[in-house]
């Protein structure tokens, strides 16, 4: 009987552990990966593959994504520009985090994974910046490694320019192959059969309509690597939707994930940063983009809202005034709950954004209040639809807003809008709806006469 029992235990035991093999991979197959967002972005867009790489194993300490302070690049990559940042300087700040990264988990080599103007600092990270020795592998997301355009005399000096100095030095042969990745590297680009709105051959997404850009949709391929096209996938979709994790999760383990779904956690931690754009500081680079920087003075409301109907359901469950660090949390939230985030910040309009229930834990929700022009005043409240992970399509996607089918402001041809903003005349405070492929979302308006706007944020 205790033989019996015995044999039974070391059964169940060596179960479990089959089980979690077949879960959860080794160390030695989750090296470390950071990701990389694009021109103008955040770290927040990483949200959904992050949680994705969670969901088949990786462990949460093994994922990083860096913040660029100042995310946008310079018209022209030689002259200063206030509140931009250089190829050089994006490719330092690269450096210096994959290197905190190494420290950390020590581990001699990382993944890189980057989307767009991402995917710039990656490569020349690599090339020259000694990452050959750091990298293990490179996934490059709608990174325009042909550029945006190459057109003599237009825009030369921008590092997305096809024939400008930075990216013909990238794409400058390697071997007798005429290969242009540097080895030892393993590298994998990922783009859009003829939907990514910065490999057109025509230059409408760039103010140039009717202008040939000498650029296809294959421009973001490179010889040399492992080259993955996602038939109808958008600019930002080629690294953030679940094709793009598919096959970047296929090239770093070998093996397919057992899964493309966000597994739930039971217990759900939330912080990122509030941040926005134009803040006036001592630092020359301050301009009135973009930027990561945290606002000084800003502060969240946090309130449990009705699905159906966007009111609050009772008092704030989270509330705190913003540091110098620009951390609003942390804050434990509930799975099935919709929550409706309130930022107040010096120079911005109260801004209030609404969320999807959240399946798992995140350090990255980050919050970026709004401005409103005086000619929004006028109008009884203004509300945005935005979709931060990837573009609208009238052609693709199942969407309304408002319960309007056609969305203001988004073409009917094209995937290059990922917001949609809502201009109401009735006066009133109600309900306001809209939905994305199954996603909906169901905020209130507010007035605009107080200087207060409603961002309703999509997850996916």
């Amino acid at each position: 009987m205790i033989v019996t029992r015995r044999l039974m235990l070391g059964l169940v035991a060596s179960t479990l552990m089959l089980t979690a093999c077949a879960t959860r991979p080794s160390l030695d197959e989750t090296p470390p990966i950071v990701f990389v967002h694009g021109n103008g972005d955040t770290a927040a867009l990483w949200q959904t593959t992050v949680w994705r790489f969670e969901s088949n194993g990786w462990p949460r300490g093994r994922l990083h994504t860096i913040e660029l302070p100042y995310p946008l690049s310079r018209d022209d990559d030689t002259k200063e520009q206030a509140g931009r940042t250089s190829a050089a300087e994006h490719m330092a700040y690269l450096k210096g985090e994959v290197d905190k990264v190494l420290k950390a988990t020590g581990a001699s080599r990382v993944v890189l994974f980057g989307n767009s103007r991402g995917g710039n600092a990656i490569r020349n990270y690599i090339q020259n910046g000694g990452g050959a020795t750091t990298v293990s592998h490179a996934i490059l997301g709608g990174t325009p490694n042909h550029g945006i355009w190459n057109i003599k005399g237009f825009r030369d000096g921008s590092e997305f320019a096809g024939n400008g100095a930075f990216l013909t030095a990238l794409n400058a042969p390697k071997n007798a192959n005429g290969d242009e990745v540097t080895g030892p590297v393993k590298w994998l680009t990922i783009r859009s059969d003829g939907n990514d709105k910065y490999a057109q051959p025509d230059g409408v997404w760039i103010g140039a309509k009717g202008t040939a850009t000498n650029v296809t949709a294959a421009g973001p391929e490179l010889k040399g690597a492992t080259n993955v096209v996602l038939p109808q996938a958008d600019h930002r979709e080629t690294a953030y939707s679940p094709a793009a994790f598919d096959a970047a999760y296929r090239f770093i383990a070998g093996k397919a994930p057992k899964t493309l779904a966000i597994e739930a956690e039971s217990t759900i931690v939330l912080n990122g940063n509030i941040t926005g754009k134009g803040v006036k500081s001592d630092d020359p680079k301050s301009g009135d983009g973009a930027n990561n920087l945290p606002i000084p003075g800003a502060t969240l409301e946090i309130f449990a809202t009705d699905a159906t109907t966007g009111s609050r359901q009772g008092n704030a469950v989270h509330t705190k005034a913003v540091g110098s660090d620009g951390q609003w949390g942390p804050f434990t939230a509930q799975g099935s709950v919709q929550y409706e985030f309130v930022v107040t910040a010096p120079g911005y309009a109260t801004t209030h954004i609404y969320r999807s229930p959240f399946p798992r834990s995140s350090a990255i929700v980050h919050l970026r209040p709004e401005r409103m022009s005086d000619a929004d005043q006028a109008a009884q409240s203004v509300v945005t639809f935005f979709r931060p992970r990837g573009y609208f399509d009238a052609q693709r996607d199942k969407m309304s807003f408002d319960g309007q089918s056609t969305l203001p402001g988004v073409p009917p041809v094209g995937a290059g809008m990922a917001s949609s903003k809502m201009v109401i005349t009735q006066p009133g405070i109600r309900p306001i709806s809209a939905e994305f492929n199954g996603e909906r979302l169901t905020g209130r308006t507010w007035k605009a006469s107080e200087r207060r706007v409603v961002l309703l944020e999509l997850t996916q």
